[in-house]
C-alpha cells in the first residue's frame, strides 16, 4: 500500500488533491474540509445536505472519512495524526495558520500546495494577482511547511501559461488539474524517497494581500487599456468589476471586453451599441464592453444605454 495521507482543504484543489493522491495509491486516511472551521456543525450538516458539493459527493461515493473536527489545531487532530501514524499531510486553500507541533506530526511532512511559482506571488489569490500584474505565466508548487506562509522548501514545481482570455476562473481550473498530476507524481517519489527540498530564494520573493473593495470599480483616467482589461479578468469569478457613468453603475462581463484603436476624452463614451459602450482609456485607446447590465436593474440595461449622449 501506498503513503497513508490526510488532506486539507476545500472546493476544487481539494477535489483535485484527492484524485492525485488516488492516482498514486495513497492511502487517504481523511479529508479535513475547510468549511469545519467556519461554520457551526448543524449549519453545516443543513448546508451539506440541501446543496451537496462536489467534494462531499466524491467523498462519500468513496467512503472517505471526513474529519468532523473544528480545528486543525485541535488537540481532537492532533490526537488522529498521531494515533493513524499519518505521513504526509496534504493542505490546499487553507487559510487557517497551522502550529508548528502540528506540522511537526507527519513521518515525511506537512506540504503546502501553492497556486504560483513560489517565491513569487505568495499570498491568499494568486490567480487574481498573476492576471492582475500581467503575467504570462504562473504555476503551482508543493512545499513543505514551517511557521511562515508560503515559504518552506520546495518539494515540486509546474509551470503553467496564463492565455491572453484566461480570467481567474480558466486559470485556477488550469491550475488544479495540474496540481492534481503533481500531486500524483509527487507522492510516488516520496514513497520512494527520492525529493530533495529545495529551499526558496527570499531575494525573489513577492507577496500580495487580499484586494480593497474599491478596487473592482474601473478608473479609466488611472490605468491603460490593457490594465484595466487585466484587472476584469483577474477578479472573475471571485468579484465583480463596475464602472460608474453619469449616476449608474455598469457589472462588465469578463468575457465580453476588447481594446480597440479608438480615442477620445478619457474615461467618456465614444460608441455604443444594444448592451455595449466603449469608453475612451488614458493611453489613447479604448474598451469596447459588450453585454452590460445596469448595476440593480439590468432589465433597463438598453433604455439607459440608449439615453446617453455622445
Amino acid at each position: 500500500m501506498g503513503l497513508r495521507v490526510v488532506i486539507l482543504g476545500r472546493s476544487e484543489m481539494l477535489l483535485n488533491l484527492i484524485r492525485g493522491s488516488m492516482l498514486a495509491n495513497a492511502q487517504i486516511i481523511g479529508i479535513f474540509r475547510y468549511e469545519r472551521t467556519k461554520f457551526f456543525p448543524l449549519v453545516l450538516a443543513i448546508r451539506d445536505f440541501f446543496k451537496s458539493s462536489p467534494v462531499l459527493t466524491f467523498v462519500k461515493k468513496h467512503k472517505i472519512y471526513d474529519i468532523p473536527f473544528k480545528s486543525a489545531n485541535s488537540d481532537e487532530f492532533k490526537k488522529f495524526l498521531v494515533k493513524e501514524n499519518i505521513d504526509v499531510v496534504l493542505v490546499g486553500s487553507w487559510a487557517e495558520k497551522i502550529n508548528k507541533e502540528i506540522i511537526d506530526i507527519p513521518v515525511i511532512g506537512m506540504i503546502n500546495v501553492h497556486p504560483s511559482l513560489l517565491p513569487e506571488y505568495r499570498g491568499p489569490n494568486p490567480y487574481l494577482q498573476t492576471i492582475l500584474h500581467g503575467e504570462t505565466r504562473s504555476g503551482v508548487t508543493f512545499h513543505l511547511m514551517n511557521q511562515k506562509f508560503d515559504a518552506g522548501p520546495i518539494l515540486a514545481q509546474k509551470e503553467i501559461e496564463i492565455l491572453s482570455g484566461d480570467t481567474g476562473k480558466e486559470l485556477k481550473n488550469k491550475t488544479v488539474f495540474q496540481a492534481r498530476l503533481l500531486c500524483a507524481n509527487l507522492l510516488e517519489k516520496l514513497e520512494g524517497g527520492f525529493v530533495i527540498p529545495l529551499e526558496q530564494d527570499e531575494k525573489l520573493a513577492s507577496y500580495y494581500p487580499n484586494i480593497a473593495p474599491e478596487e473592482m470599480t474601473l478608473n479609466f483616467s488611472k490605468e491603460s487599456s490593457q490594465e484595466l482589461l487585466n484587472r476584469i479578468r483577474a477578479f472573475h469569478p471571485w468579484l465583480r468589476t463596475y464602472f460608474q457613468y453619469g449616476k449608474n453603475f455598469f457589472i462588465v462581463n469578463p468575457y465580453q471586453v476588447e481594446i480597440v484603436n479608438k480615442s477620445g476624452d478619457t474615461g467618456k463614451v465614444i460608441d455604443k451599441e444594444l448592451l455595449s459602450l466603449t469608453v475612451a482609456t488614458k493611453d489613447g485607446k479604448a474598451l469596447k464592453l459588450s453585454k452590460l447590465k445596469l448595476y440593480r436593474f439590468p432589465l433597463l440595461t438598453k433604455l439607459f444605454i440608449k439615453n446617453i449622449k455622445i
